[in-house]
């Protein structure tokens, strides 16, 4: 499978296009910094994605935002950028990695009512940012798939993660990258994940 990775520096993507080329897969990573290594986009001009997606299976988006005290979006523009550029040219998979944090359907009552109240006064800015991301994927007319994992951590691949569709993981408030990366494949492989929403925990 030809596979194109956005964010690919980052530490989910970089996760990502290394287990994505281990199992065999022909990956574009697709950078905003040169690094003499990978391919380099400017994620907000469809333009300069086009060549990137172009003739790729899937793509996939593991952006995320570093803006925590302030509105961004980030996720937003270049998600409806790559949009425009897949349509333009012809890819019709993406798989976005959002986050599980910003709803609340499958949370136990403490999580719920307690913690995530809390939470979200802390990073309000980036999951609204990341929920006008999943509007516009959701508009997007192409075969999409939207990942919403809790907090990321470093841990090791287990495959022991649990997964719900369409709510979150009840009691679910860590998964490591490494498992996410490997959630990613597996969306990728099966037809079923298509316009769904699809939580991820340990």
């Amino acid at each position: 499978m030809r596979i194109t990775v956005l964010g690919a520096s980052g530490g989910t993507g970089t996760k990502i296009v290394e287990l994505a080329r281990e199992a065999g897969h022909e990956v574009t990573a697709v950078v905003r910094t040169p690094n003499g290594r990978d391919a380099v986009a400017d994620v907000m001009d469809p333009g300069s994605l086009g060549p990137h997606v172009a003739g790729a299976d899937a793509v996939v988006s593991a952006i995320g935002s570093r803006s925590i005290r302030r509105p961004t979006s980030v996720q937003t523009d270049s998600t409806d950028a790559l949009v425009r550029a897949m349509r333009a040219r012809g890819a019709s998979r993406l798989l976005v990695v959002s986050n599980s944090g910003m709803v609340t359907e499958g949370d136990d009552a403490l999580t719920r009512y307690l913690v995530k109240p809390v939470v979200r006064q802390v990073l309000k800015h980036p999951w609204a940012d990341m929920a006008r991301m999943e509007g516009v994927v959701r508009a997007s007319g192409l075969e999409w798939t939207i990942l919403r994992p809790p907090r990321l951590t470093d841990g090791p691949r287990t495959d022991a993660y649990r997964t719900a569709v369409g709510v979150n993981v009840r009691g679910g408030v860590r998964v490591s990258r490494a498992d996410l990366a490997a959630l990613v494949l597996r969306c990728l492989a099966d037809p079923g994940t298509v316009r769904q929403v699809i939580s991820i925990a340990d």
